[in-house]
């Protein structure tokens, strides 16, 4: 048996010898445990809900133990912020900014350009006081400036990352918006070029085309006589088709194949001639290859390509000449989608050779000096695109994920001066600064910290004394309070909240013993000092037991072990049959048959009765809903002792089949288990109010039935459905037919079936079939469709049958009328009251209006093959609104007009937008502006899919998917403002 129910059932095994009347102290003190033994710290596991007196594992360890400074704040180590020795600074990710900060640190590393950018004539920054040794009041406005000092950040900040809010700020992009990192390289460097070339230093105009810039040459040559005609062209990066290709060196050959294609000759040069293009690379410093249509068309190619760490572009110039490039960069996209994902990029140290990892404010060394892809390669694909990787040859990488390579020209002499760029001071100043305020910051962090601990020590200290009085000794004062109050104490002692045992009360005001195991039992001394502390409610003292409960459970407890004894003497008592002086009492025939069970259930629910919030009272559940004799559901299940021979009022019912008499004994063996309940002896009359309905209830069912009889003898045919005239075949002995609501013809009919039980109907309510301008709501032709199901058809005899037996409020017919002027005996119809027009165009609009306008409703989507072919019989649902923008076509259409798409289909058939076709009733769906309503699509409508080409992989899907949604790119940005 668990601990808690041991604990549990000593501390009540004395209740079944002792007496209510015999209660003392002692029993009620062994009720509330108070003198179970305390545990001793390193026995229990846990705390001992059962025991009161247990207060281990409640969270002093924490206290008792070890002290753990950082337990005392949630500042971190201020340090850790610091960038280490011989590391690089990273930039903080703005939210989706990982495509500027991976292109921020290859330009960093570019040794030529970051010289060149510090040469930059700055002012501004120059003309501020540079003798006080700080540049007070500069911020950077211009792109040049906002570069130059983040590369200056970058280079000698103490921080381990840093913000490049300022620039990105000052280029106007949208930091939750993910964008193209190549069209991000060459909109920057296109701006970055036409600002440095206004600058009057020649280095700097040029140095953008000096490191990036290539140039390649389509020659024309005549077949005839061989001249050829050259056009140069520039590029700052190649961009290069990777499908179909293994490796970089089929990619740019590809790029620099020669093609021929004939022309229309010129007469005044030869007669005939081709063009074939060249292409000859001018050596760079710098070559960018972008790999290279992988976000061709915005989708993603996660194929495998091979590179080179060095690249030999010796064989596609247009004459001997050695020109090898070392790969320098390398940037990974990381995503399946072209429309997520992540940037990072891989660098080498222009100064060691070693290679790093730059991923925002991470930085991580390569080991050894070889580039190292490794995790970079391992995302999640769909089935479709997961392939082996290909081995690499030496001195090759193989990625899926490579973006852009940078390959830097190989010297054949370094001058290692080249590799130490030098901050210039009004930059170093900046930076000087920065560092000063980040000290600073890193100190006060410090200063908090060790306040914190200090007070947490202090804190430490006061808890552990004031825990160390929580225990009640034997023989002392002591009180009790909420367990989960003690824990978050010890959790927390300064963001506690008031001490509050309200909801461990009893119905009489004192700590209800069901309840010990939430509260602990401690010292008065501790608790004064807890409540003067922190404050506090209903105190629970020495005098908090309450003896009420405990006597209360005690007697359910010993009514419990004695039930079955006394059922059984119950029911032999009541088999025999009293003596004729003897006077009894009366009980319910079905209350005898399931007392025990009604008894064991009365004794469960005392042991609840005396909890708070609880109201019912023994051998009284509740009366709402109790039935009496003469209530439809005799049959519900009896919930209270004798309920079953109550009436309405309360009395005793006047059907004596379902009572019976039995002796005082057997009455107050009962009594002991349901003391409440309902008490009638063998001399109480039956209730006088039932007796008079009863009387009254029959009078009134034998005029029903005289009524009964007599209508349905007058309106036999009615009342049969015998001999109904019809608008479709108008009867030709009658001019003239009566109209009234079907539904009083339906309830005159239920009273003519079951006059004792139903009531009769004294009115015919014709106004529900009027507007409010008293005109009539139905056309003869409605009658004749839908309207027909709210009206009966009377003849004239039965009409003034009606009229005399009942209360009308409105006669209504209508008439047939002859044109007897002309040949053809045209007919005509004609309602009384006149139709109201208006009241009637207005209904049928709300009626089409309802249709159409929904807020919930369901719409099923069915995949067809053909026209007549349903691929699934069980069409899926969709809930929709009839407000909501559809989105839904059918048939192919012409070049121009809209795709619009319903966006749940897309993952309920795995059809991709658009390839969907939709259309209702054979009319295409075309409108993506449209509302449901006004395409005709009203609840319950069955929408047509036929599919041109089902897309099963999902990220491809989510690539066409955002094709449909407009992009901006980088428009209103600054680089586009140049």
């Amino acid at each position: 048996m668990a601990p808690r129910l041991q604990l549990e059932k000593a501390a009540w095994q004395w209740a079944e010898m002792v007496k209510p009347e015999d209660i003392t102290r002692e029993h009620i003190e062994l009720a509330y445990r108070v003198a179970v033994s305390a545990c001793k710290r390193g026995a229990c596991r846990r705390n001992c809900r059962g025991n009161p007196n247990c207060l281990v594992g409640i969270g002093e360890q924490s206290w008792l133990g070890e002290i753990d400074e950082n337990a005392f704040h949630n500042i971190d180590d201020p340090n850790s912020e610091r960038r280490d020795k011989n590391t690089f600074v990273g930039l903080t990710n703005l939210g989706a900014t990982c495509y500027v900060n991976t292109f921020l640190q290859v330009w960093f590393h570019n040794l030529e350009l970051r010289r060149a950018l510090y040469r930059f004539q700055n002012s501004r920054a120059e003309g501020h006081n540079m003798d006080s040794g700080e540049i007070k009041d500069y911020e950077p406005r211009t792109i040049c400036e906002h570069l130059q000092y983040l590369f200056a950040l970058l280079q000698n900040s103490n921080r381990r990352y840093i913000d490049p809010s300022g620039l990105v700020k000052a280029l106007g992009l949208d930091t939750g918006q993910q964008q193209d990192a190549q069209e991000f390289s060459k909109l920057f460097l296109s701006l970055l070029e036409d600002t440095l070339s206004k600058q009057k230093d020649p280095n700097l105009q040029n140095v953008i085309q000096q490191q990036f810039c290539g140039q390649f040459s389509y020659v024309t040559v005549c077949n005839k006589c061989g001249r050829e005609s050259p056009l140069p062209s520039r590029f700052y990066e190649l961009e290069l088709n990777i499908q179909g290709h293994k490796n970089l060196t089929e990619c740019v050959t590809e790029f620099l194949k020669v093609t021929a294609h004939i022309s229309v000759p010129d007469s005044s040069i030869c007669q005939s001639w081709t063009c074939r293009n060249l292409s000859i690379i001018r050596p760079v410093t710098k070559c960018f290859i972008d790999i290279f249509n992988h976000f061709a068309h915005k989708k993603k190619l996660n194929t495998f390509i091979s590179f080179p760490e060095v690249l030999d572009m010796g064989p596609f110039l247009g004459k001997e000449e050695k020109c090898t490039y070392e790969l320098s960069a390398v940037l990974i996209h990381r995503g399946v989608s072209a429309y997520s994902g992540h940037y990072i990029a891989h660098v080498r140290d222009a100064h060691t050779n070693d290679w790093y990892k730059f991923n925002d404010e991470e930085i991580e060394k390569m080991e050894g000096k070889k580039l190292q892809l490794g995790i970079e390669e391992d995302i999640a694909e769909t089935a479709k695109s997961q392939t082996r990787k290909p081995k690499c040859s030496k001195g090759y990488h193989c990625s899926r994920n490579a973006y852009m390579l940078v390959y830097k020209r190989q010297m054949e002499e370094i001058d290692q001066t080249e590799t130490n760029v030098e901050v210039p001071a009004f930059l170093q100043k900046l930076v000087d600064q920065d560092n000063k305020k980040f000290e600073e910051w890193c100190n006060e962090m410090a200063d908090m910290r060790k306040q914190s601990v200090d007070k947490g020590k202090a804190k430490h200290e006061e808890v552990k004394e004031l825990y160390e009085l929580l225990p009640a000794e034997d023989g002392q004062s002591y009180e009790f309070v909420p367990l989960e109050w003690l824990k978050k104490w010890l959790d927390d002692s300064t963001a506690i909240k008031e001490i509050d045992n309200s909801q461990f009360l009893c119905s009489h005001g004192k700590l209800h013993p069901d309840n010990i195991a939430e509260v602990k039992r401690i010292s008065s001394k501790a608790a004064d000092l807890l409540f003067g502390r922190y404050g506090g409610i209903s105190r629970l003292g020495q005098s908090s037991l309450c003896r009420d409960c405990v006597t209360q459970r005690c007697r359910v407890i010993r009514l419990k072990n004695q039930l079955n004894e006394d059922y059984r003497e119950v029911m032999n008592l009541a088999k025999a049959p009293l003596e004729s002086d003897e006077s009894g009492f009366w009980i319910g025939k079905a209350s005898l048959r399931s007392w025990r069970q009604l008894a064991l259930d009365q004794l469960e629910e005392d042991e609840e009765e005396t909890k708070p919030n609880n109201s019912k009272v023994n051998g009284e559940r509740s009366t709402d809903g109790v039935k009496g004799d003469n209530e439809e559901g005799d049959g519900e299940e009896m919930k209270n002792f004798n309920e079953d021979i109550l009436c309405y009022h309360g009395g005793l019912s006047i059907i004596e089949n379902d009572r019976r008499v039995v002796s005082a004994e057997v009455w107050n063996k009962l009594r002991m288990y349901f003391p409440k309940a309902p008490e009638f002896p063998q001399n109480h009359e039956s209730c006088q109010q039932c007796m008079r309905l009863e009387r009254e209830g029959k009078e009134n069912e034998a005029l029903n039935r005289m009524m009964a009889n007599e209508q349905k003898s007058s309106l036999l045919n009615l009342f049969q459905e015998k001999n109904r005239p019809t608008l479709q075949k108008w009867p030709q002995d009658t001019d003239v037919l009566y109209i009234v609501p079907n539904y009083f013809v339906d309830e005159w009919r239920k009273f003519i079936r079951r006059p004792a039980k139903s009531n009769p109907v004294s009115s015919v309510g014709n106004s529900i079939l009027l507007c409010p301008h008293g005109g009539f709501m139905f056309t003869y032709d409605s009658m004749l469709q839908g309207d027909g199901q709210h009206i009966a058809l009377l003849w004239p005899a039965e009409w003034e049958v009606i009229s005399r037996m009942f209360l009308v409020d409105q006669v209504i017919s209508i008439c047939r009328i002859h044109d007897k002027t002309r040949d053809n005996g045209n007919v005509q119809y004609q309602t009384h009251p006149d139709l109201c027009r208006e009241c009637r165009e207005g209904f049928i609009f709300q009626q089409q209006r309802d249709m159409r306008e929904y807020a919930q409703a369901t719409v099923y989507v069915r995949k067809v093959i053909d026209k007549k072919t349903m691929i699934k019989e069980s069409a899926p649902e969709f809930s929709v609104s009839g407000s909501d923008v559809e989105d839904e076509r059918e048939e192919p259409k012409m070049d121009g007009e809209k795709d619009p798409d319903f966006s749940q289909i897309m993952h309920a058939f795995s059809v991709a937008p658009f390839d969907q076709n939709l259309s209702i009733d054979g009319r295409c769906l075309t409108d993506d502006s449209a509302t449901l309503g006004s395409l005709g699509v009203i609840p319950e409508s069955i929408i047509c899919l036929k599919a041109d080409e089902p897309i099963a992989d999902y990220a491809a899907m989510d690539d066409v998917y955002q094709v449909c949604m407009p992009e901006e790119g980088f428009k209103g940005t600054g680089l586009l403002g140049h």
